[in-house]
């Protein structure tokens, strides 16, 4: 039998970046767990989404299973959009697994120092965002140029209700992985929470794949931002919820002009472009740490 790992509290007066300190932790232990979440996101994700193609292609019965993954992978099929959101869902189970018995700590100090979620604080973050985000976006049209809105592409209905079911869950669980297990390992092991921020901002970024030097920087400062909030707010609600936000509205817009295969495809954007961007998280930021302040959410443990 697998001896049960014991659950314990994290001392008192701790901020969310040091959350996995105390006497029954070390740094090699958090390095480790750091090495296994991203081993997991290596391995587990691709296949996870590869599993459930698998699965919608005894329905759409392919000539091709290698062309139909590819085109669905593409987001050129709504079930590609479906399999990649929900394969990127598991590291919110791979995050509470290397919490759990790794670090002997409950899940719920992963979401917050109160500890567990602070919903209040979570839905007044998602209304913020969305008026903060699609706000700067707007108003950067004249600036950067608005996209061509057009007919919606086809089944676009389909694709819709699979970007609302499916895309909160990968954003949640992105924000559980990086801005969650990744920060609190590498504040944890380092006892400075600046560590924690910049290196779960660079992995998260380095991890989108091939991009242009300005939309590096636009992810990398997006993860920085949503660090900074994670320490200041003591949880996670309001970077989960600018990057639900984020990412439903590029879906949602994409829908519109050119399709979210298109959407998904992006490489490369401007250095104005970015900087809209990374304002509007700044803002965001701003608004939702003011947000925090007047509700007194929690910024240490108990």
């Amino acid at each position: 039998m697998i001896p049960a790992v014991p659950v314990l509290d994290p001392p008192g007066g701790v901020d969310y970046p040091r959350v996995l300190t105390g006497p029954d932790q070390n740094a090699p232990r958090s390095l480790f767990g750091v090495l296994l979440g991203i081993s997991a996101f290596i391995l587990l994700v691709p296949l996870t989404a590869q599993l459930i193609l698998g699965l919608t292609s005894l329905f759409r019965r392919p000539d091709s299973f290698a062309d139909y993954q590819r085109d669905a992978m593409a987001y050129e099929l709504p079930e590609g959009v479906a399999a990649s959101h929900l394969a990127l869902a598991t590291l919110i189970v791979v995050a509470v697994l290397l919490v759990r018995y790794l670090h002997g700590r409950g899940p719920r100090w992963l979401v917050s120092v109160q500890p567990g979620f602070r919903w209040r604080y979570l839905v007044g973050s998602l209304l913020i965002a969305m008026v903060v985000l699609n706000g700067v976006l707007w108003l950067s049209f004249p600036v950067v140029g608005a996209p061509e809105f057009t007919e919606p592409q086809p089944g676009w209905w389909v694709f819709l209700a699979v970007i609302l079911v499916t895309s909160p869950l990968q954003a949640a669980a992105e924000e559980f992985f990086f801005r969650g297990y990744v920060l609190q390992a590498l504040g944890s092991a380092s006892g400075r929470a600046w560590v924690g921020i910049v290196g779960s901002a660079l992995v998260f970024a380095l991890f989108h794949g091939v991009q242009n030097p300005a939309l590096f920087v636009n992810r990398f400062a997006f993860g920085l931002v949503a660090g900074w909030l994670v320490w200041r707010t003591g949880g996670l609600e309001a970077a989960i919820a600018a990057h639900v936000v984020n990412n439903l509205f590029a879906f949602g817009y994409g829908l519109f002009s050119g399709g979210v295969a298109a959407t998904k495809a992006v490489t490369e954007i401007t250095w104005l472009k970015s900087v809209f961007d990374v304002a509007g998280f700044a803002i965001f930021a701003a608004a939702a740490w003011w947000l925090g302040r007047r509700m007194q959410v929690a910024e240490v443990t108990p």
